[in-house]
C-alpha cells in the first residue's frame, strides 16, 4: 500500500509503503469495542466506598427495649434505616481491570489503523519537529486543515511535545503508547516515518509473541 509523505508544512516529502497486513486489512468493529472497553475499564480508579454497619460510628446498644414502646423493634442504631446507619450492600473498593489475550488487543490495533487508512485520514509525516512554540504549531496544523489529530512518533520531541500541550483535541504519543481507544478518538491519525518502524516492529514483535515464535 502507497502513501505519500509530507511535512508539517505541507511539503511533499517522498513516499512510502505500508504493510497490507497492518493497514489494509478487514477492520472488526467488535474487536475495536472489546478492546476499547478493557482500556477503560483499566481507567476506572474503583475508588468508590460506601461505610456499611461495621464501619458506621455509632453504640452498639440496643436503642430501647424490644417491647412495651409502641415502636418498632429495633437492634442498632447502625442499621440502615435510620439516617446515621450503614449502607447495604453499598461499593467497595475495587479494580476493575480485567484480562484480554494479546491477539485481541493486536487485532484491534491493526483493525483501528486499518479503518483510518480505509477513511483516508492516515497521514504519514516525515518529523514530528517544531519551534516549541504553540501558536506556531497551531497555525500549521489549521493550514493542514486538521481540528483534531493524533500523532504517533518514535521519540516523541520534547519541544514538539510542549508545544502541542495547550492545543484543543490534539495529542501526541510515542510508538508504545498507540492505542485503540485514542486513535479512533481523534478525526485525523498521523504516523512519522519513525513512529511508523516502530508501529510494525511492535506489532509483528506481538504477533511472535502469540504465537510463541521468535522475534
Amino acid at each position: 500500500m502507497q502513501i505519500d509523505i509530507i511535512t508539517l508544512d505541507n511539503a511533499a516529502a517522498g513516499s512510502t509503503d505500508l504493510p497490507d497486513d497492518i493497514f489494509a486489512a478487514a477492520p472488526r468493529k467488535d474487536i475495536m469495542a472489546r478492546v476499547i472497553h478493557w482500556q477503560l475499564s483499566k481507567r476506572r480508579g474503583g475508588n468508590h466506598k460506601a461505610k456499611g454497619m461495621a464501619e458506621v460510628s455509632g453504640t452498639t446498644k440496643k436503642p430501647y427495649k424490644q417491647k412495651g414502646t409502641g415502636n418498632a423493634r429495633q437492634g442498632s442504631l447502625r442499621s440502615p434505616q435510620h439516617r446515621t446507619g450503614g449502607v447495604v450492600h453499598g461499593p467497595v473498593v475495587r479494580s476493575h481491570e480485567y484480562s484480554l489475550n494479546k491477539k485481541v488487543r493486536r487485532l484491534g490495533l491493526i483493525s483501528a489503523l486499518s479503518q483510518k487508512a480505509a477513511e483516508h485520514k492516515l497521514v504519514v509525516l516525515d518529523a514530528a519537529v517544531s519551534e516549541p512554540k504553540t501558536g506556531a504549531l497551531a497555525k500549521k496544523l489549521k493550514a493542514l486543515g486538521w481540528k483534531s489529530a493524533l500523532i504517533i512518533d518514535g521519540s516523541v520531541d520534547e519541544g514538539f511535545l510542549r508545544a502541542s500541550r495547550n492545543i484543543h483535541k490534539f495529542d501526541v504519543l510515542p510508538t508504545i503508547g498507540a492505542n485503540v481507544y485514542d486513535i479512533l478518538n481523534h478525526d485525523v491519525l498521523a504516523i512519522t516515518t519513525a513512529g511508523l518502524a516502530g508501529l510494525t516492529a511492535r506489532i509483528n514483535g506481538e504477533m511472535d509473541a502469540a504465537t510463541g515464535e521468535a522475534a
